[in-house]
């Protein structure tokens, strides 16, 4: 080992053997950078929580069919025509039949609804999904979890497990009014965790009449014939005169609107986060120039020993890149006990609450504790400068 390793190496040593001289304000540097790290954190485990509830709901093996040229749910209509032309359609369309020989489709449309929450009475609004029998079906990941489907016509409702975990007044058998009328509570699903469990489904016909929106159907559900069916179901729509129709893949639908409020909420963490991170940097210096005047006299005797300046610097940005590791896996570990797992919700594309879990995963973890190392380069380089610096006879002679 080279004499310029051995002596990097003995000065860290120092340097790290004198911080219980030092503990409150090194301390202090630990906590500043965890709690960056934490709230950082925080806001990107929200966003991978919103992003996997949603993409969990989307199938590349189903099509959702939009009206009026928009690319979601709400504002879209499909005219009777429409669908009436497609139903109708013999040979291959893109879309697959069931033992019937009939189009695996169901019609559909979203009504929000005002609901009022068990834990403190307000009322927040949920979305309820009209559909035909065919369109549980075309949920991949949906299974009942308790009682049973809907019944054509009836005013039944099938709750997602969230809403029945959430709110009082769910349970099998209950009676719930929305809107204007009374609804009867006949089952419960779960999808994996995704969107859909933050919605309730009923019979189309039924949610049509009970909110005066006969004959409307915003968007359809087919599920496709093969991988290459969306194709095949796009072209056969652009021969469709009136209004132009769009097909594109559930699991495109959900993506589009996950990254839109994702990137919202990154949008107001990582600002947050940087200007944080700004005041723990100017901790971060002030500890680490609080730690070489502290050992001014220990730099200054090495100095005269023979040690040279990278040493002097290396120890020091050691030290302090140290401590902003220390910091940073405080704060990941607080962020995951305090937000992996938490329950939150958010307003969907139909302006409909969706509740979600935030994910602290790896890669959120990586992100937030990389700004944490950072502060620590930063933050360590100046003063790792200053004890290259140091003016040896002034030093010792303040010993004396």
């Amino acid at each position: 080992m080279s004499s310029a390793l051995k002596q990097i190496f003995l000065m860290i040593r120092v340097n790290l053997g004198s911080l219980p001289r030092r503990l409150a304000i090194s301390l202090s540097m630990v906590l500043s950078v965890a709690l960056v790290v934490a709230v950082l954190a925080g806001f990107l485990a929200m966003a991978r929580g919103f992003e996997a509830a949603l993409q969990g709901a989307g199938s590349t093996g189903i099509a959702v069919i939009l009206g009026g040229g928009t690319n979601q749910e709400t504002g879209s209509d499909v005219p009777d025509e429409a669908i009436r032309s497609l139903t109708a359609a013999t040979g291959g369309i893109g879309v697959a039949r069931n033992a019937a020989g009939s189009l695996a489709l169901s019609r559909e449309i979203v009504v929000a609804v005002d609901v009022a929450r068990a834990s403190d009475g307000a009322d927040q609004t949920l979305s309820l999904r009209g559909m035909d029998l065919a369109g549980p079906g075309l949920r991949d990941r949906a299974t009942l979890s308790a009682g049973r489907l809907f019944s054509p016509g009836a005013r039944d409702i099938v709750v997602g497990a969230r809403i029945a975990d959430e709110f009082s007044g769910f349970a099998v058998g209950d009676k719930v009014r929305l809107g204007a009328v009374d609804w009867t509570v006949v089952g419960h699903f779960t999808s994996g965790g995704s969107a859909f469990e933050s919605e309730i489904w009923a019979d189309l016909e039924a949610v049509q009449s009970a909110f005066d929106r006969q004959g409307q159907v915003q968007s359809l559900r087919v599920r496709l014939d093969g991988t290459g069916g969306l194709p095949v179901l796009q072209e056969h729509l652009s021969a469709f005169p009136g209004a132009p129709l769009t097909a594109l893949s559930e699991a495109d639908l959900y993506a589009a609107q996950s990254e839109r409020t994702a990137s919202l909420i990154r949008l107001f963490g990582w600002p947050l986060a940087l200007l944080m991170a700004v005041g723990a940097t100017a901790g971060a210096l002030n500890t680490m120039m609080s730690s070489v005047s502290d050992r001014a006299i220990e730099i200054a005797t090495l100095r005269l020993l023979g040690f040279g300046r990278l040493p002097a610097f290396t120890a020091t940005w050691v030290e302090a890149v140290a401590l902003s590791i220390a910091g940073a896996a405080l704060g990941i570990f607080a962020s995951w006990l305090a937000f992996n797992g938490w329950q939150a919700s958010t307003m969907g594309a139909d302006n409909t609450k969706m509740a979600f879990q935030l994910d602290v995963t790896a890669d959120v973890a990586l992100t937030a504790s990389l700004l944490g190392l950072a502060i620590g380069i930063i933050g360590g380089a100046l003063p790792a400068l200053a004890a290259t610096r140091l003016p040896l006879t002034s030093a010792l002679r303040a010993r004396g």
